[in-house]
């Protein structure tokens, strides 16, 4: 699980971004409480996106893998060699 993605780390903005506008606009919240839901939020954002991540994986494989299947040259035709017959007598 990656904590330091930027997709992890913007999602985690986004989930603290109340209590960054309390801090910064309203300036109803201290420093170490606005700190403290983003520390928070960066561990949950982590989670959701490697569920999300999971979720998605499978999409697309199997068009990928029947498109190189179709890529791949044919193969050359059997011969079936002719029975061998007994000379004439």
């Amino acid at each position: 699980m990656g904590l330091i993605r930027p997709s992890v780390l913007l999602l985690a903005l986004a989930m603290a971004s109340p209590a960054l506008y309390q801090y910064l606009v309203a300036q109803d919240l201290d420093l170490a409480e606005t700190l403290a839901r983003y520390l928070i939020a960066v561990p949950i954002a982590a989670i959701m996106l490697a569920l999300f991540r999971m979720v998605t994986a499978g999409y697309g494989r199997e068009k990928r893998a029947l498109t190189l299947q179709n890529a791949q040259p044919p193969a050359p035709p059997v011969v079936e060699p002719e029975p061998l017959s007994a000379p004439p007598n």
